[in-house]
């Protein structure tokens, strides 16, 4: 698996989210501005988590984009997953094994990619806050986070 561009920003953008008081609502333009991050690819983002159930969107001027629920109750498995990022053996297991030794490859390879998927959908969004704000302490850094 490898994190692409997608999947990079939309962890920085619901990261952000997590940061506003009580989870309220966000800008795309102030999200986008904190991050680093292009506004429209950003927006388009933001569309598919929110049909993935992981955001909601707030309208009125002092709307935007908050999380739907708790930063605890959002792993990363599923944000990567709500944009369209694969976690998906690399190894091709569509034809069977001729030999012993590919056989065991291949059980390998689908023990490795279980093993990642659990991984995924058990790292929160919150411990991936809680993590960055520890670097962040170790390195003396100010309060303001950009991920």
């Amino acid at each position: 698996m490898k994190l692409t561009t997608r999947g990079h920003y939309s962890v920085k953008a619901l990261l952000d989210l997590s940061l506003q008081p009580n989870f309220g609502p966000a800008s795309v333009n102030a999200i986008a501005k904190r991050q680093s991050l292009p506004a429209p690819y950003l927006e388009k983002l933001l569309i598919e988590l929110r049909q993935a159930g992981l955001v909601r969107s707030v309208r009125g001027s002092k709307g935007g984009y908050q999380l739907d629920r708790s930063p605890g109750q959002i792993s990363l498995g599923q944000i990567l997953e709500a944009v369209g990022e694969t976690i998906e053996p690399l190894v091709d297991q569509s034809t069977p094994p001729q030999l012993a030794e590919d056989w065991v490859t291949q059980t390998l390879w689908k023990r490795l990619h279980q093993k990642l998927k659990e991984s995924l959908y058990s790292i929160s969004l919150e411990d991936l806050y809680y993590d960055a704000r520890s670097w962040q302490a170790a390195q003396g850094a100010e309060t303001s986070f950009v991920v």
